[in-house]
C-alpha cells in the first residue's frame, strides 16, 4: 500500500515516537505537583513551549497547548467571541474553512452572533478586499486558514491582515495554520495574526496535542474550566509526553521545510500535468497552491467509489477533510469554488509526504488510469 493522505495524518518521526516512550516512562509526575518530580515535569513543558515559540517566531508566553487543532480553532473562535462580545457580536470567516472553524461560527450564529461567510474565487483563494469590505465597527474576529485542507489553495495572509487592521484595529485575526506549517513560510508578525492554530500530527508529530498561539495582551474566554493549567485558559492535566514530542516535531518539520518543498513540489507538478491529460477529470488544484496537496474530481462518480477502487489497487487517498469524509454529500469547499454537485461529489485529495518518490507517483498514475477504466466499465461505459 502507498499512503497518500499526509494532510489527514502523517506518520510520526522515529524521534517523536522515542520521545513519547521516554517521557511516559521517566516523567510521569503531574506537572502541577510541588515535589521535585512534578517540578521537573513542569520544566519539560516550559522547555517545549520555548522550542515551539522559537520555531514560530513568537514569545514562549504566547504558546498554549491543547488537545489538537480542532480544540485550538474552537478556543480561538469561541473564546474570542465570548471574551470580546462587549465590542460586538460580528465575525468574518470564509466558506472554505475547516469544519472546526466553520461549525464553531455556525454554533455562535445560533447563539445570536452574526457571521459573514466570504466566498473564494474559482481557485479557492480569498480576495482581501472582500474581507475588508465585510469588517464593521462591531467585528470582533476574522478567521482565515493559511492553506485549504482540500485543494491546497494558499491565502494572501499578509494582505488580509493589513486590510483587517486598517479597517478596524481592534478586530482580532485568527489563522488556521494546520496545513501550512512545515510546507510554507510562517510569518505571524508579518500577517499581523493575533491567534494561530497548529496540529502536530500533520507534521509527523503525535496525536492528541495541539498548539494555539495567543498574542500577548489578548484574552480568551476558556472553554474548559476547573484548573489553572495553561495560564487558566485550559483546565486539565497536561499531556506531557505529547507536548514534548510535539515540540520536537514542530522544530524538525520547521527545519525541514525547504527540503520538503524541494522534494515534493516536482512530484505535485508532475501529477497535476498527468491529471490534466485525462479528459474525464476536473483538476481543482494548481502550481500556485501548497506543494503537498492535489485535488481532482471525476464528475458523475462519487469520490468514495474512486477512493475504494484505488485502495483495491494499493493506493490510499482521501475524498476531502478527514473530519467530514464519511458524509456522502458534496464538498462544501468545491461548491464554494463554483463546481457543480456532480464534481463536488467526486472530489479526490492526494497529499504528499517527504518519503514519496517519482516511482511512487508513476504507480499512482497507473492506478488512476486503471481505476478510471474499471469504473467506466462498471457503469456501462458511462
Amino acid at each position: 500500500m502507498l499512503y497518500w493522505d499526509y494532510a489527514a495524518a502523517a506518520p510520526p518521526y522515529e524521534e517523536v515516537v522515542r520521545t513519547v516512550e521516554q517521557i511516559m516512562r521517566l516523567h510521569y509526575a503531574n506537572p502541577s505537583s510541588l515535589y521535585r518530580a512534578g517540578l521537573e515535569t513542569a520544566q519539560l513543558v516550559q522547555r517545549a513551549r520555548e522550542v515551539c515559540a522559537a520555531a514560530l517566531g513568537v514569545q514562549p508566553s504566547e504558546i498554549r497547548f491543547t488537545s489538537g487543532a480542532t480544540e485550538s480553532n474552537n478556543l480561538a473562535v469561541k473564546g474570542a467571541a465570548l471574551q470580546y462580545q462587549g465590542r460586538g457580536r460580528h465575525i468574518v470567516t470564509t466558506e472554505i474553512e475547516h469544519p472546526s472553524v466553520y461549525d464553531s461560527c455556525l454554533q455562535l450564529q445560533k447563539l445570536g452572533w452574526e457571521v459573514s461567510f466570504i466566498a473564494p474565487d474559482g481557485r479557492g483563494v480569498i480576495d482581501p478586499e472582500r474581507i475588508a469590505a465585510a469588517i464593521r465597527k462591531d467585528t470582533v474576529l476574522v478567521s482565515v486558514m493559511h492553506v485549504n485542507n482540500e485543494v491546497g489553495s494558499v491565502q494572501p495572509l499578509a494582505e488580509i491582515g493589513r486590510r483587517i487592521k486598517a479597517a478596524n484595529r481592534r478586530t482580532l485575526f485568527h489563522v488556521d495554520g494546520v496545513q501550512g506549517y512545515g510546507k510554507l513560510e510562517t510569518r505571524l508578525r508579518e500577517w499581523q495574526a493575533d491567534l494561530y492554530s497548529l496540529s502536530p500530527h500533520k507534521i509527523r508529530g503525535p496525536r492528541g496535542v495541539g498548539l494555539l498561539v495567543i498574542k500577548d495582551g489578548i484574552e480568551l474566554s476558556p472553554l474548559l474550566t476547573g484548573g489553572s493549567q495553561e495560564s487558566g485558559l485550559r483546565a486539565g492535566t497536561e499531556n506531557v509526553p505529547g507536548i514534548v514530542a510535539a515540540a520536537k516535531a514542530v522544530r524538525m518539520s520547521g527545519e525541514a521545510r525547504e527540503a520538503f518543498a524541494a522534494r515534493v513540489t516536482p512530484l505535485r507538478d508532475r501529477l497535476l500535468s498527468f491529471l490534466r491529460g485525462i479528459p474525464e477529470f476536473v483538476v481543482n488544484s494548481s502550481e500556485e497552491g501548497a506543494p503537498h496537496i492535489v485535488n481532482f474530481a471525476y464528475p458523475g462518480m462519487k469520490g468514495e467509489v474512486m477512493a475504494r477502487k484505488l485502495e483495491e489497487l494499493g493506493m490510499l487517498v482521501a475524498t476531502r477533510s478527514a473530519c467530514s469524509s464519511r458524509h456522502a454529500e458534496p464538498s462544501r469547499v468545491l461548491l464554494a469554488m463554483g463546481l457543480g454537485n456532480e464534481a463536488a461529489l467526486g472530489g479526490i485529495r492526494i497529499s504528499f509526504g517527504d518519503i514519496h518518490t517519482p516511482e511512487d507517483v508513476e504507480k499512482l498514475e497507473q492506478a488512476l488510469l486503471a481505476a478510471k477504466s474499471a469504473l467506466k466499465i462498471a457503469e456501462g461505459g458511462v
